[in-house]
């Protein structure tokens, strides 16, 4: 796959992933953590502040991979 192509549909799973796991977290947030205190509010959004990282970091190792040699005949 051409280094272009990864780097446009990393770019494009990168924005999706923020854009729905923005609106998870926040419904979670509102359903479940609606009668929370202020401590209970900043664990929780310190906490999913941060997670949203791990899968981000993966796209990108994904993206800046370099791409497979093609074989050649072996002499």
């Amino acid at each position: 796959m051409p280094v272009r192509l990864k780097k446009l549909i990393g770019t494009v799973l990168l924005v999706l992933l923020v854009a729905v796991y923005a609106i998870v977290a926040t419904i979670f947030a509102v359903a479940q953590l609606a009668e929370s205190g202020p401590l209970v509010h900043l664990a929780y959004f310190f906490f999913t502040g941060l997670l949203w990282v791990l899968p981000a970091m993966l796209i990108i190792k994904w993206m800046v991979k370099p791409p497979r040699a093609k074989a050649g005949p072996q002499l």
